[in-house]
Parts: structure tokens; C-alpha cells; sequence
């Protein structure tokens, strides 16, 4: 329950509480864009994003399960349409990439890539490679390298 709690209260004010917040988010927002393409988290999905969180932040377990809420946090926002819809995202992500030069770095194709090994239906699996496709623009735009 305590630990329930102080997960909470962390997410309530992550800004202030969490050591680069934006970086994390970043990487959220990225995640969110490989696997809240069709609205749904399916299994395979969720476990590959827990795998994928634990390999970003290895020595970091708490920060790994931070990101994993937050990637949550905007599935759920996009499902609702609770004040995020997936084509801002889109453009949040090429905001921030353009605003912060250094989060192209962050952006990591072959990892997203993983993603479609979940993803069954062929007009999804095309629509998330055009995803990556966009994520490779902004990152040689932004970053100078692919």
C-alpha cells in the first residue's frame, strides 16, 4: 500500500520529482507511439514495453517502472481522449525534437522496431512502419544522424 502511495505521489509531480522528467517523457511519448497506434495495449506489447523499459534504464528499476506508468498514462489520455489524441502526439514528439536537440538521440528506431513482431494485422504493421520512418526524418533532421 505504501508502495502503491508513493508511486502516486510520483506521478502527481513527477516534474519536480523526477531527475530529467522531460527525457523520461520524451521516451514515453515515443513508446506510446509504437504500441497506442490501435488504441489497445495487447500482451505481447506490454511485455515487450517492460523488457524494452528495464534494457533503457537497467540500473534503474524504479525509473524503468516510472516510464512503463507514464507510457500507460498516455495510452489511457489517447483511448479517452482525455486532452491527447495520437496525431498530437505525433506533434508533440516533433516539437520536442526540434526544441531539444538532444532528445534525437533518444530516438531509437531499432528498438521501436521490436514493436512489430506484435502486431498481426498488415494495414497497422504498415502504419507503424511509417511511424519509424517519421522517428528516422526527425532523428537525421535534428540529430545529423541515423
Amino acid at each position: 500500500m505504501l508502495k502503491n502511495f508513493k508511486k502516486n505521489i510520483i506521478k502527481m509531480f513527477r516534474e519536480f520529482l523526477v531527475y530529467h522528467n522531460k527525457s523520461l517523457e520524451f521516451r514515453a511519448k515515443l513508446l506510446t507511439l509504437m504500441v497506442a497506434s490501435d488504441n489497445e495495449i495487447t500482451p505481447c506489447e506490454d511485455k515487450l514495453l517492460k523488457q524494452i523499459a528495464h534494457e533503457i534504464y537497467d540500473d534503474n528499476s524504479e525509473r524503468a517502472e516510472l516510464l512503463i506508468d507514464t507510457v500507460y498514462e498516455y495510452a489511457i489520455k489517447i483511448k479517452t481522449d482525455n486532452g491527447l489524441n495520437f496525431e498530437h502526439l505525433i506533434k508533440l514528439v516533433e516539437r520536442e525534437t526540434s526544441s531539444v536537440k538532444k532528445f534525437s538521440k533518444k530516438i531509437d528506431t531499432d528498438i521501436l522496431r521490436r514493436f512489430l513482431d506484435c502486431i498481426d494485422d498488415e494495414d497497422d504493421k504498415i502504419f507503424n512502419e511509417r511511424i519509424l520512418e517519421f522517428l528516422d526524418t526527425l532523428k537525421l533532421e535534428y540529430g545529423g544522424e541515423n
